[in-house]
């Protein structure tokens, strides 16, 4: 009997062992920061629309509602590189997701929310996990080419998100499944958001999506992240799906000078421009016009179009943008002859200070013609900026980091006013040929290029 007894302590201290190595082998030792106290909304706040957002049972309700744009509780503290995991339970007729790296800011389309989405999508598409850029470039990983994560989603059940947004790294998990690999550097910082989806009258209002669990962790992120065996898809100097079904194309590849030449060659230039690791960059020669490589042009022509250009100064740095450029004017010193963007360090360039016509040569001005506005939100040196040029039916704009700068209207009583006060004065019909080249310009400074993308609009 005593025997029996020994041998049966024995075996449940061995259970108990067994049990708890067992648990100790699972248990998650990372130092995660819980984002939500389970109680109430401290440290978070609502922009964008007014559908509902409840506490309920230790999560975060979100609850549709008819007549207002997309919803979003954003966290008050802002995040850069992080590691985030969560769990939601989404109604099967919404679309939702997750904001991250996201803000709003009053001059960006009246304060909408925009930054990369870890989408929701319970519908047939299965792209739950997939990212989107919300207000700014739409889809940039849709999950066309991954059916594993496509199937990992669960209908009317909890899911699971693990994301990762490291530098210019962002990865997603669904639960447990490698889902998207994005490799982007448009926005380094932002909140985090939940989103609930507007709905059309033919929806009904007061379906839910839930959150909980909902944690975070900033610190030693390198030795909690984990490896995606997903190929990363690339943006730069790369069209994204929307890009491509709205028509545009890139006018450089990132790799070659095919499309190219000087304005006064035939050929690309053999100095005084670089091509390195996705970026195309005229070198600094002194600070004169077109005296080292020279500018550059496409070589063909366009009418109607939008254009856009990323670009990135070095301190001083001047150059500049030119569209309807007509390389058979100006066979002497100088730049080659057509309407321009100034790009320009407004602070330490003295350029900033002169012109025609007062402020018409900073940065993403109307060249010697029209100030662009004095709010334009521009990003420090160093960093990249997005030019945008809209060009129809003889409307055009300038928009600067997606946000609208100036606008005018060529061959127009005010516009030709403008040119018969500035430097331009002296070509006739200065800026209204139909069509004409892009360029790029060589003004002696350290200016860098990319993702350099055109469409061109047919009038209907």
């Amino acid at each position: 009997m005593g025997k029996i007894k020994i041998s049966l302590i024995a075996a449940f201290v061995l259970l108990g062992l067994c049990f708890t190595g067992c648990t100790d082998k699972d248990k998650d030792d990372t130092p995660w920061t819980y984002l939500f106290d389970g109680e109430t909304l401290t440290g978070w706040n609502q922009k964008g629309g007014v559908a509902t957002y409840e506490v309920r049972d230790g999560s975060i309700v979100g609850i549709t509602k008819h007549d207002t744009p997309n919803s979003f509780m954003t966290t008050d503290k802002l995040y850069g590189d992080f590691i985030l995991e969560l769990e939601y339970l989404v109604d099967s007729t919404m679309n939702s997701g997750i904001q991250i790296r996201s803000n709003s800011f009053p001059y960006y389309l009246d304060g909408r929310v925009h930054g990369y989405q870890i989408e929701i999508d319970p519908s047939d598409r299965a792209w739950s996990a997939g990212i989107y850029d919300e207000g700014r470039r739409g889809w940039l990983n849709p999950l066309e080419n991954n059916p594993e994560a496509q199937a990992a989603f669960k209908q009317n059940d909890w899911n699971h998100y693990r994301i990762e947004a490291i530098g210019d790294t962002l990865k997603t998990w669904i639960n447990g499944v490698p889902a998207a690999h994005l490799i982007d550097d448009k926005t380094a910082e932002g909140f985090i958001a939940l989103q609930v989806h507007s709905i059309g009258k033919d929806k009904e209002a007061g379906t839910e999506v839930i959150w909980k669990n909902i944690k975070i962790l900033t610190d030693s992120l390198s030795k909690y992240s984990k490896t995606s065996p997903i190929k990363p898809i690339l943006t730069k100097n790369q069209l994204t799906l929307d890009e491509k079904k709205r028509g545009w194309q890139l006018l450089w590849d990132g790799e070659s000078t095919k499309g190219w030449r000087g304005a006064r060659l035939d050929d690309f230039p053999e100095q005084g421009w670089t091509i390195e690791d996705g970026v195309l960059s005229v070198l600094a020669s002194g600070g004169a016009e077109s005296t080292a490589g020279g500018d550059i042009v496409t070589v063909d022509t366009y009418g109607d179009f939008e254009l856009k250009v990323d670009f990135k100064l070095t301190e001083g740095a001047n150059s500049g943008i030119k569209y309807y450029v007509d390389t058979d004017l100006n066979k002497g010193p100088g730049s080659s002859i057509g309407l321009e963007y100034q790009i320009l360090d407004d602070a330490r360039h003295p350029d900033a200070k002169l012109g025609n016509h007062e402020g018409s040569r900073t940065l993403a001005s109307l060249y010697d013609l029209i100030q662009a506005d004095l709010n334009k939100p521009a990003n420090p040196i160093g960093e990249w900026n997005t030019a945008h040029i809209i060009s129809k039916n003889n409307q055009v704009e300038h928009r600067l980091n997606g946000v609208k700068v100036l606008e005018y209207e060529r061959k127009s009583d005010d516009y030709r006013k403008l040119v018969s006060e500035s430097k331009y004065e002296k070509w006739p019909n200065f800026g209204e040929a139909d069509k004409g080249h892009i360029l790029l310009q060589d003004h002696g400074d350290l200016v860098s290029f990319r993702n350099v993308k055109i469409k061109s609009i047919i009038q209907d």
